[in-house]
Order: C-alpha cells, then sequence, then structure tokens
C-alpha cells in the first residue's frame, strides 16, 4: 500500500493532471484499475490514517485530529488494525514512512532517548521505519522500531511547545537563511533553512536532512521486501510527499514548472516506480497486490510562501472538484486511488465507490480473519480485484478534522455537506470562507463541483440525508 500525502485527484497525469507527468502512477493505472470514486475517509492526515489502520471513523475517538509532536499513540496497543490482520494471516508487516498517529504511553507521548513504546509494532507491525509526526513538526529524526535511530546518549533529544533557551534557533533570529517564508505558522524551531512546528534540541547524529526522506525510505523498503520476498508480507509505504515543506532530494529540485510542490510530485511518482520496478525484478508481479491512494486532497499554500499558487498555471490538483485539504468538499476526499495485480486486477477504469477505511474489512474477508471491530469499513475487496459487477459501499460520511471543520455524507449520486458556523476551510489560502452554506445538497452526477446547492429545491431529501448522517455519527461501538 502507497499512501501519498496531500496527492489531489488531479495531481497525477492518469487523471487528468497537466502540470508534471507521471509516468509511474500512470503506468499502476495501465496495468490494473484506476478509480474514479476512490475516497479517504478525512481531508486531513491524522484522521484518514487513523480509519485506514483501524476501519473505524476518526471522529468516534477524541483527539484524532492533526497529532502535535508529542502526542501519545492515538491507537491504543492491541488494537485490531488492518496489519494485524495481515499479521495474523502470517504476513511479514511493515510500516516504513511518515506516521503521525502518535507514540507513547497516553499521557506521557514518546520516550526520545528510551524505548518508544506503543507504536506501530503494538499493533500489528514487525517492523517501523518512521517520521514521527510530519515534516513541518519537530523533530526531524527516524524511529526505528522503538527507538530513535541513531541517537547519541550523550547528545539526548528533547522535544517540547515552549521555547527551550533564547538563543534557540527559530525564524526570528534567522530569517535571513528561509528556504520559505510563512504566513503566519511554522515559525518555532528553524532547521535546514525551513521553519517548523514545535521545538526540539539535541538528538544531531539522529536527524536527517529533509532532500534524502524518500531516498532513505525507498531503500529500506526494497531491503525489507529482499528479506521477506519468500514469505507472504505487507508493506505499508507512507510517503511524505508532497507535504509541506516541499523539499525534494537535488536531483529533482527545479525538474517540473510547478516549483518544489511540482517537483515532489515527481519525486513521489519516481518512489512508486522504484518499488513496482523491484517487486518485479523479484519475480512476484502477479503474487502483489498494490494499492495507491493518498491521505487527503491537495492544498497549495500550506502556510510556506514556496510558488505552489504562483507556479500553477494550467495545472489543476482538483481535477473537476471543489475544495481541497481541511474541507468536505469532493476535492478535499475524493482523491487517485488504483490497484494493480496483473492477471488479478483487470486492466480498466471503475466507478465504484471505495475508500481507505475499506481496506481492513476488505483484506479482513479476503484472510478469513475477524473484522468484527471495524465498524466503519466495508468489505469492498470484489470491487477493489475488479471483478466483474462487483459493488462498491453505497454511502460514506467524509470529515474535515477533529474538533473543527465539517462533515459530508454521500450516498449514491447526492451528498450533504454540513459546516458549522457556515465556515468552511479554503485549502488553497488557508482561511476561513464564511460563504459556504451551513447545509448544503449536492447531485454529484450532475454537478460534481458541487456548485448548485440544491437544499432549497428538495428540503426532505436533505432533511433524510442530514439525519442518516448523524445517526451514523452518533453510533457507538
Amino acid at each position: 500500500m502507497i499512501l501519498a500525502d496531500d496527492l489531489g485527484y488531479g495531481d497525477v497525469s492518469c487523471y487528468g493532471g497537466k502540470g508534471v507527468q507521471t509516468p509511474n502512477i500512470d503506468r499502476l493505472a495501465a496495468e490494473g484499475t484506476r478509480f474514479t470514486n476512490g475516497y479517504c475517509s478525512a481531508s486531513t492526515c491524522t484522521p484518514t490514517r487513523y480509519s485506514l489502520l483501524t476501519g473505524v471513523y476518526a471522529f468516534r475517538t477524541p483527539g484524532t485530529g492533526i497529532a502535535p509532536p508529542n502526542q501519545p499513540a492515538l491507537i491504543p496497543a492491541g488494537t485490531p488494525t488492518l496489519a494485524s490482520v495481515m499479521q495474523d494471516a502470517g504476513y511479514a508487516t511493515a510500516v516504513i514512512g511518515k506516521w503521525h498517529l502518535g507514540l507513547g504511553k497516553p499521557g506521557k507521548g514518546p520516550d526520545w532517548n528510551g524505548k518508544i513504546a506503543p507504536g506501530p509494532l503494538e499493533i500489528g507491525f514487525d517492523h517501523c521505519l518512521l517520521l514521527p509526526t510530519t515534516n513541518d513538526r519537530v523533530p526531524q529524526v527516524y524511529v526505528r522500531d522503538h527507538h530513535v535511530d541513531n541517537l547519541n546518549p550523550s547528545d539526548p533529544l528533547w522535544v517540547g511547545n515552549k521555547k527551550p533557551s533564547d538563543d534557540h534557533p527559530t525564524v526570528a533570529n534567522n530569517k535571513d537563511k528561509l528556504r520559505f517564508q510563512s504566513m503566519r505558522g511554522h515559525r518555532d524551531t528553524f532547521y535546514n533553512g525551513v521553519g517548523r512546528i514545535g521545538f526540539y534540541t539535541g538528538g544531531h547524529s539522529a536527524r536527517f536532512r529533509d532532500e534524502d526522506l524518500a531516498d532513505r525510505w525507498v531503500d529500506a523498503s526494497k531491503r525489507w521486501i529482499n528479506d521477506h520476498k519468500d514469505e507472504p508480507f505487507f508493506l505499508f509505504f507512507s510517503s511524505h510527499d508532497i507535504h509541506a515543506p516541499r523539499i525534494t532530494h537535488e536531483r529533482f529540485q527545479g525538474t517540473t514548472s510547478l516549483g518544489p510542490r511540482g517537483d515532489m510530485i515527481a519525486e513521489l511518482d519516481w518512489s512508486v516506480g522504484e518499488l513496482v520496478d523491484h517487486v518485479d525484478k523479484l519475480g512476484l508481479t502477479e503474487q502483489t497486490l498494490f494499492v495507491f491512494c493518498s491521505d487527503n486532497g491537495p492544498v497549495l499554500n500550506d502556510d510556506y510562501i514556496d510558488g505552489s499558487v504562483k507556479m500553477l498555471g494550467d495545472h489543476d490538483p482538483n481535477g473537476p472538484f471543489r475544495g481541497g485539504k481541511y474541507n468536505v468538499f469532493e476535492g478535499g476526499t475524493r482523491t487517485p486511488f488504483i490497484t494493480r495485480m496483473p492477471g488479478t486486477v483487470p486492466v480498466g477504469v471503475n466507478d465504484q465507490m471505495v475508500c481507505t477505511i475499506d481496506l481492513a474489512a476488505s483484506m479482513a474477508a479476503m484472510l478469513n480473519q475477524s473484522g468484527d471491530t471495524f465498524i466503519d469499513s466495508e468489505n469492498v475487496m470484489d470491487a477493489l480485484l475488479g471483478k466483474p459487477n462487483a459493488k462498491g459501499r453505497d454511502a460514506l460520511v467524509q470529515q474535515a478534522n477533529g474538533g473543527w471543520g465539517g462533515f459530508a455524507y454521500r450516498e449514491g449520486r447526492w451528498k450533504i455537506a454540513r459546516n458549522k458556523g457556515g465556515a468552511a476551510y479554503n485549502a488553497h489560502l488557508r482561511l476561513k470562507n464564511s460563504l459556504v452554506p451551513e447545509l448544503a445538497l449536492y447531485d454529484l452526477q450532475e454537478d460534481p463541483g458541487e456548485s448548485n446547492d440544491l437544499s432549497g429545491q428538495k428540503p426532505e431529501l436533505t432533511e433524510r440525508l442530514n439525519a442518516q448522517m448523524e445517526a451514523i455519527m452518533q453510533r457507538r461501538p
């Protein structure tokens, strides 16, 4: 499973993207099934990742909004997950890449200088090599299994929310060295030319360069696959591309016309190609199911002023949809979604509705494992495998983030979007937009861009869908 970060429906060329060619992602689609109604469950990263692994809508669990650097583990040890289903079925399991689901004990968080647990290894993964949160937050270190990788005990790592000293490197005292200015945030710790959220000191031998993230994870993934090529394996490759700060390896910098954001799409595409080619070289092509998806829709200026708006040209990250990251219009949760398994998954385009939250129940059903706790996940494995006449899900709740943002509910062609106080986050400028109706009804078949609110014309349908969504949201395990 390859999970991109902030990748929009229109960001890849096989979905109509114009600004960057993505030959390796396109190859997955050309050799497999491209879904036109593939979703993530939320338009921000932490809740989507939570739901993907647990099969439970994140809004059911308090504190599952965008996780801060010292967030304790959001998924308690022993919780059945997509990974534990695979592990129980005899698969070797690993997650390599961005985590952003918290680490460490409740009320304490990660012990950066000791054993970091619970974490992925306590919920079904045999191995992990993680970016603990997301790279616009501190710290810039890897966590390998239960410890910070390459940490020197004589240089302990400290992570906190308050400035540790007057001379701590921040944006304020390094303005002349910034790669990107920020609009209002990302001004705490200054590292590698970038302002981050949060503060940290020490751990210098463990720190990485932003430029090397993709290379490190691809190399680690190849080596892990080599070690497990003779047994069933499940790899969750969780890319940081194309999340801000957008700093690619030097060989990708300046290679596209879209600036750093476009260069990151190119780097993501390279990562996909490296993994697909490696599996093919090992002779595992027809035995391996690839699932490619994204944790939420696109955002251009995500506080860092990196040319993403200025250099956009005629590229439209949303494709035909409205919105993007941070809101519940289609652009926020409908993303590229591709499955590939030559000889099993047919080549073509599939219009059935599937969601990242469904992977847990789908894999449990395929492997004859219990999926009883995956209460919001549906078995859509036949649709994912492209079987004739297979159906996806009929309805889906979409959320923005944790404590703020909107909710939406899609049932067939109809969708309601509910924005508290009539406010929705603007995915490009990160400004609140008060022009959004508090409750709107859209016909996605006739109006995929959600431009025509029909709630006034169809009040009974609007009320019914809103009641159905509320009933799902209030349901408790």
